[in-house]
């Protein structure tokens, strides 16, 4: 646990939290949360999702090279294909120039179509929501209850496997259900030392003292290791010795293989494990604290979640810096210095330590279907067709929802679209509640919309959207007259009642998004859950992927134009980056908070006087600096918000 003075200040030893010393207490409580130094998380990846969700679709032979095609690009590749050489930025031309034999695949629509058209059909990515989400169900029911499962994005899974980990060191130690009678401590006895464990079959160790890949003959860093070695001596593979944060991790890693295990054979999809940046094809890695140093060391720190944008680039500037290693040299005091006391996350995080939580994500709370139309739409017979192509698309995620969640519904339609570069105009009206959901439930109001909004003013539309807000449960009495009535009754009828205000996560399709793009968003959600993205369905912004409104900060927050002519799969890829940089510019301020209010309370606590005692009145101008002093420090905000104002 991070030791923190009235002032911030860490007197924790160097990789402190990676070398701690396990008690009868840590193993036989259950509820130390990301504090526990027996936590186990691990990170499951499918391997080429896109690809790999074709090639059981269509039962291809796993080693033929096979690309998924979106239009005249490619979203996906799988290994076999990548052999040649193909990325998923390349044209379909450019990689059938690579590998002739290359097979093609491609969803458009909720259906395949022969010969889709760009012009009349827009891409759908529902099929690889289907099996997404079975793919985690499966994974949910072949491990234990106790295991927490948070879904990072269509493709990753983290898994915290701590409780049933705990539960089988019992089973297999069962004299370390109790402390011995002459424990000198009681429950903060030591334990004793471990067995040795066995790493065969259960996954890749990652090397505790790794050599550099620039420079093979450049020797370790003293900062490698995290146990205690006589001096002048480097910790290695060979002179590790176990611990029980070892044995931890061989039963989670155990506990994942059985999973990965079963998702192969039962569903046809191959993952990787535990290591993400160390992951290999089908397999998974363990990566032991006392191989997280020497695993950062040689790593650019700007890859780290936070560490990236105008912060990383303060921190490269300030401290000449450019790896893990590079920055391990600053100490606590430089970086609070110059980045302000709530930066001791950053020193914290370039060691390894992350107390973030794996948690289940709230429902979503909102749909979106998009199509950025080429030409533009000039004529009510076109404005029709794309509405029902959008309805269509909504009615099969309703549905679906709906078979997850039957008491689900929407709580209002919004229409919206763009001309030309103006920003995009939109218009909402209550959903009614249907029996029967398909497209023209959603296409009449739709079509309703868009007269009210478009007026009789010609117009030229580049992009057009539907999307669902307010999805929640629908409670006693909220279906409307329709309710009361038997099955024949199947006419949309008005929904009555009340429905509380929450905030909304949006369900993005892979086209939603016409101007810009950047880099894939990390999968790893910030330390704290946070509405940010598609939180108001009234904001004009929310209707296109091109920007989401935040409820925290009550502003709009668009992407830049200088992405214009992307693929339009890494423009959505692009907004959720700036939702997660955005994210972490609330994250700093919380944590700045976070750090204040404890140096708050632990300097009124020394100063509060004893009762009987004399006490001074503090000059109404020594308040006012008090005040001051006492104001969270923007030093690590700030750039995260001006990173988000982009």
């Amino acid at each position: 646990m991070d030791r923190i003075t009235a002032k911030g200040k860490e007197k924790a030893t160097e990789h402190d939290d990676l070398n701690a010393v396990i008690t009868y207490r840590h193993l036989l409580t259950n509820k130390m949360g990301v504090l526990d130094p027996l936590r186990v998380v691990a990170l499951c990846d499918l391997d080429a999702f896109y690809a790999a969700a074709e090639q059981v679709r269509l039962n291809i032979d796993p080693e033929l090279p096979l690309a998924v095609q979106q239009w005249q690009g490619l979203i996906a590749v799988n290994y076999p294909a990548r052999k040649f050489g193909i990325t998923r930025m390349e044209t379909v031309t450019e990689a059938k120039k690579k590998c002739p034999e290359l097979v093609l695949e491609g969803e458009s629509e909720p259906g395949y179509w022969e010969d889709p058209n760009v012009n009349t059909h827009k891409v759908s990515l529902d099929h690889y929501r289907r099996e997404s989400m079975k793919i985690l169900n499966l994974h949910r029911e072949c491990m234990d209850p106790g295991v927490e499962v948070e879904k990072a994005s269509i493709d990753e899974a983290f898994f915290d496997f701590t409780v049933p980990v705990k539960q089988k060191i019992l089973e297999r130690y069962p004299h370390l259900s109790s402390p011995p009678p002459d424990a000198p401590l009681g429950l903060d006895t030591p334990l004793p030392p471990p067995s040795e464990v066995s790493w065969e079959g259960i996954g890749n160790l990652v090397p505790i003292n790794p050599k550099n890949p620039d420079d093979p003959n450049d020797p370790p860093l003293p900062e490698a290791s995290t146990s205690a070695q006589p001096s002048g001596q480097e910790e290695t593979d060979e002179t590790h010795v176990t611990t029980w944060q070892d044995i931890a991790l061989a039963i989670g890693a155990e506990l994942m293989m059985k999973s990965r295990m079963e998702v192969k054979q039962r569903l046809g999809y191959t993952t990787s494990a535990l290591v993400a940046s160390f992951k290999k094809r089908d397999q998974q890695s363990i990566l032991r604290n006392a191989a997280i140093p020497g695993f950062l060391r040689y790593m650019p720190f700007q890859k780290i979640r936070f560490l990236g944008g105008k912060l990383g680039d303060a921190l490269a500037d300030e401290f000449g810096a450019k790896t893990v290693g590079d920055v391990l040299t600053v100490s606590l005091d430089d970086m609070q210095r110059k980045f302000g006391e709530e930066s001791i996350w950053v020193y914290n995080i370039l060691r390894g330590i992350d107390h973030t939580e794996v948690k289940e994500k709230v429902a979503t709370k909102s749909m979106l279907a998009s199509k950025n139309v080429r030409p533009n739409i000039t004529k009510p017979t076109e404005v029709t067709h794309w509405l029902r192509v959008l309805a269509s698309e909504l009615s099969v995620r309703l549905i679906e929802a709906r078979e997850r969640t039957p008491a689900i519904w929407p709580k209002t339609l919004v229409l919206g679209f763009r001309q030309a570069f103006n920003s995009t105009k939109s218009k909402q009206a209550p959903f009614p509640f249907a029996k029967l959901i398909t497209p023209e439930v959603i296409l009449k109001p739709a079509e309703k919309l868009f007269k009210e909004l478009s007026g009789n003013a010609p117009y030229k539309i580049n992009n057009i959207s539907l999307s669902f807000h307010g999805l929640e449960m629908l409670e006693a009495g909220q279906k409307g007259i329709e309710g009361f009535f038997g099955s024949s009754s199947s006419k949309p009828l008005p929904t009555m009642g009340k429905r509380k205000q929450s905030n909304e996560d949006t369900v993005l399709s892979d086209e939603e998004e016409p101007e810009n793009s950047g880099e894939t968003a990390p999968s790893r959600p910030p330390p704290q859950p946070l509405p940010v993205a598609g939180s108001s369905s009234s904001s004009s912004a929310t209707n296109s992927v091109s920007a989401f409104h935040c409820d925290r900060c009550k502003r709009t927050i668009s992407l830049p134009k200088r992405y214009i002519g992307l693929p339009s799969d890494e423009k959505v890829e692009a907004l959720h980056k700036l939702e997660e940089e955005h994210a972490d510019f609330h994250v700093a301020q919380d944590l700045a908070r976070e750090v204040i209010d404890i140096s708050s309370e632990e300097e009124h606590k020394r100063k509060k006087p004893k009762l009987g005692g004399n006490t001074k009145s503090v000059p109404p101008n020594k308040k006012r600096a008090l005040a001051k002093t006492k104001k969270p420090p923007e030093e690590i905000a700030k750039y995260f918000s001006s990173s988000s104002k982009r």
